[in-house]
């Protein structure tokens, strides 16, 4: 039998209506979120700092207050001290916030943990309950310092934590109480930032409005693979997070995501040994076209922010060979793409 039109149109209708809600919600047409993961100051963000995250097409800033441990040992936090920089404490991100706001961009408010040597967040783990309990109590001061400060500000996105998987995973009531508290007084949209290789074994993201991935996948071994080869280095992980989004019917942020501009960059992108010291311009861009069009183009993925932008004028260049795209062939990559996904 076939359908008159009006009802053949709202067959239609009704099948994408069904499909849709089966879907992370966002909308088709929903702008992504062009983010760059803003390093913090020695002093005050200025306006000529916030033309050229403009310049970029960028929408959305990611500001980081930091703490740090002494030792992984030590369970206890230290953070808004007046010998930190500027940009890494309350008053700084009060002062970017005021700054980016004028221009209308979005802000995400993205606390993290630097321990003394570098060694791994997600690794933190303590002998003694007592021990537990009392780094709690610091990482939940820290969390809630900056939390109101977003809740004040009208911040739309907070993260309740960076890359810190054995913290999520073996303490998942403290991490409900918390996410129940921050409800309470903060009215935006909460993300945790997993690290890569976890962003599929927590059991975090039934709680929270985004599933955020700091995403340094690896993607090929070769010096220098094409776009072709970074594309298939994509499938296997582009498949799991868009079934972690449908599972959970949220959406999917990248946290972080970006890449150096080295031979093998694309082998362990999260490498950023300062020892490398080739230079492939054409990789860096090339791997983040394919991040582009595989990921913006998708309805269950909201966009992410970009690792990382500095404040001066002369950050990166052709010799510089960190993760920034600044001054580098990939800048304009960035600028392309962002101005083409931000309306």
């Amino acid at each position: 039998m076939t359908l008159p039109k009006k009802h053949f149109k709202l067959f239609i209708y009704i099948v994408g209506t069904f499909l849709c809600s089966c879907q992370a919600d966002i909308p088709l047409n929903a702008k992504k979120l062009n983010g760059l993961s803003l390093v913090a100051s020695r002093d005050s963000l200025t306006k000529d700092h916030i033309e050229k995250i403009l310049d970029i097409n960028s929408n959305a800033v990611a500001l980081m207050p930091f703490a740090f441990m002494r030792h992984t040992n030590e369970a206890e936090l230290y953070f808004n001290l007046d010998r930190q920089w500027f940009g890494e404490r309350a008053e700084g991100i009060e002062q970017a916030i005021k700054l980016v706001q004028a221009r209308n961009l979005k802000i995400m408010v993205k606390p993290q943990i630097w321990i003394r040597n570098g060694q791994f967040t997600g690794d933190l783990d303590f002998s003694s309950e007592a021990d537990w309990k009392k780094f709690e109590s610091s990482y939940r001061q820290y969390i809630l310092l900056y939390a109101s400060i977003a809740a004040e500000h009208n911040v739309e996105l907070f993260c309740i934590g960076t890359e810190l998987f054995n913290f999520v995973n073996e303490r998942p009531e403290f991490w409900k109480d918390l996410i129940a508290e921050l409800r309470m007084t903060y009215d935006g949209k909460l993300v945790y930032a997993e690290n890569w290789d976890k962003v599929d074994k927590t059991d975090i993201w039934e709680d929270l409005d985004y599933i955020g991935a700091d995403a340094y996948f690896p993607l090929s071994e070769k010096i220098s693979p094409n776009q072709e080869e970074i594309q298939e280095g994509w499938k296997q992980h582009k498949e799991m997070l868009k079934e972690l989004s449908s599972t959970h019917r949220i959406p999917v942020m990248f946290t972080e995501y970006g890449y150096r501009n080295v031979d093998f960059a694309l082998k362990e992108p999260w490498n950023s040994e300062r020892e490398i010291s080739s230079i492939n311009h054409n990789l860096q861009a090339r791997a983040l076209s394919v991040i582009y069009e595989e990921f913006w183009t998708e309805n269950w993925f909201a966009g992410g922010f970009l690792w990382k932008w500095h404040q001066h004028e002369e950050a990166g260049g052709i010799e510089n060979n960190r993760f920034t795209p600044q001054n580098k062939p990939a800048e304009k990559v960035v600028r392309e793409y962002y101005r083409k996904f931000r309306n």
